[in-house]
């Protein structure tokens, strides 16, 4: 069976690799160091499809190491051993590059059992997740290598390699290929930045396009049909999901509702109605609260209201509530005052309950002195008695800063003018 067409046109040198400027172009350290010939253990973080596997080939061959390529979806501690028995032959005298791919799904067991090899140099580890290292890789691993992030690859750099996989086709099919007007371009925006899901894309259409007259036409239909959507990058249970609800996130808590709009789409489109709900009823009290309350019953509405009808009319209330929330006044003072108070008592700055706000209502609180000198402050001008209600390890402690947003400022006035109140009027025994 032949190879797919993403490995029949692989570049063979750094220069032809599409993307990656901030990793391979002159100036970068990993270009500079592949051109040394003296490269380190790496990990090759990014997504699928946009370098990873070509670059660690590129390296293994400038660098005169025999490649060793194992997929962590399958590996072992066998294969890993079989590696190792053959360090000291012939074929391992320029060294060894062990390119492991997917090492985020070998467990801790074997990723150790390259430490020894890793350390001494007999192997040049070039490992690659789409994971978050930092979260999947050991620390013994981490500690001993450089993390290079790749990223999706442009547009316009997709469509340089699109073009020459569509000559190579017309080479291998011997037939001339008519591109519509935008064929190239389409595939190249349609595969979400991933360069093999665009040659894929690339080799189905010309496969497919009928023979008319000794030509094979490829139109924009085509284009359609074997992208699908493609350009979605979502895995619910990955770093896009958190990069993109951090994104959202912060958008609505920016007041830019375009930009919280096209990061809620994206979620709705990959079916996650769930997230965004969760995430707006927590943005409602984080980043507006008491600007301006109402938001947050508003909000939960919403949330409910999309949770009953389900997708695609969800979007409906989920895009209100989204658009209500960035253009709301904004105040994180709740936030700041329980984090605030949450940190005192994670330090052990708690303290005893004066004894007259206790519980009094049993028998033989009194005895115990519980409740004796409590005033209710109803009776009181303003509904207010100054007395002191943190434990005497913390008096005089204040979590809660009023904001200047107008809901906030008049809780201020209303404070000041309760206080005020009692100077005035307060009686006599006081």
């Amino acid at each position: 069976m032949a190879a797919p067409l993403a490995d029949r046109i692989r570049p063979e040198s750094l220069d032809d690799v599409v993307g990656q400027r901030h990793l391979l172009g002159p100036d970068a350290v990993l270009r500079r160091m592949v051109d040394s010939g003296h490269i380190t253990n790496m990990i090759f973080y990014g997504p699928s499809g946009v370098g990873k596997t070509t670059v660690a080939r590129i390296i293994a061959r400038q660098t005169g190491k025999t490649l060793h390529k194992l997929n962590g979806t399958s590996a072992g501690v066998a294969d890993i051993k079989q590696i190792i028995s053959g360090l000291d032959t012939f074929e391992a005298m320029g060294g060894v590059l062990l390119y492991l791919d997917e090492i985020q799904y070998l467990n801790k067991k074997q990723q150790q059992s390259l430490l020894e090899f890793i350390e001494n140099g007999q192997i040049t580890l070039i490992a690659s997740t789409t994971e978050n290292p930092y979260f999947y890789v050991y620390n013994a691993i981490l500690s001993r290598s450089t993390v290079f992030e790749f990223k999706p690859v442009e547009a316009a750099d997709i469509e340089q390699a699109v073009v020459r996989a569509f000559g190579k086709m017309e080479k291998e099919l011997d037939t001339p290929l008519d591109l519509e007007e935008g064929v190239a371009q389409a595939i190249a925006l349609g595969c979400g930045g991933d360069v093999r899901k665009s040659i894929n894309a690339v080799e189905m259409c010309a496969l497919s396009a009928p023979v008319k007259e000794g030509r094979r036409p490829i139109g924009l239909d085509a284009v359609e049909q074997v992208s699908q959507r493609s350009a979605m990058r979502y895995d619910r249970d990955g770093d896009v999901h958190y990069d993109i609800l951090s994104a959202f996130h912060k958008s609505v808590r920016g007041s830019d509702e375009n930009a919280a709009l096209h990061y809620l789409a994206r979620l709705l489109s990959a079916g996650d109605i769930l997230s965004p709900c969760r995430r707006l009823l927590c943005i409602a009290c984080e980043d507006i609260g008491l600007a301006w309350p109402q938001a947050i019953p508003i909000v939960k509405a919403c949330v409910d209201s999309a949770l009953q009808l389900g997708l695609p009319e969800a979007r409906l209330p989920l895009a209100d509530a989204t658009i209500l929330l960035c253009t709301a006044p904004k105040s994180n003072a709740g936030a700041m005052a329980i984090d605030a108070a949450m940190a005192d008592v994670q330090k052990g700055k708690t303290g005893d309950v004066p004894d007259y706000l206790k519980d009094s209502h049993y028998s033989g609180a009194k005895k115990l002195g519980r409740g004796l000198t409590y005033r209710y402050p109803h009776p009181y001008p303003g509904h207010y008695y100054p007395q002191q209600y943190l434990p005497d390890e913390l008096k005089g402690r204040v979590y809660y800063q009023f904001q200047d947003n107008k809901t906030e400022q008049a809780a201020a006035a209303y404070r000041r003018q309760i206080l005020a109140l009692w100077e005035k009027e307060r009686p006599k025994e006081e």
